[in-house]
């Protein structure tokens, strides 16, 4: 199974140190063989933490979870 994470490069909470995706990123990294695990990582140039961007996004998001649900991810 893959998580999908979208990210705003420009998002106040990422740059102050609130959010750590990275951390995700590696978690699952390294316990991958033993979870069956994956991630994929995308952080978006020019958007930060508001309506826009999850707007942008959410049909990637709804399509990836289709797939997972359907056995096809």
């Amino acid at each position: 199974m893959n998580i999908l994470i979208d990210q705003g490069a420009s998002d106040d909470f990422l740059s102050k140190g609130q959010l750590l995706p990275q951390d995700l990123v590696k978690a699952v990294d390294e316990t991958k063989a033993k979870t069956g695990l994956s991630v994929t990582y995308r952080e978006q140039e020019g958007y930060d933490h508001s309506y826009f961007f999850i707007l942008s996004f959410i049909q990637d998001h709804i399509i990836h979870h289709a797939k997972a649900l359907l056995g096809k991810n």
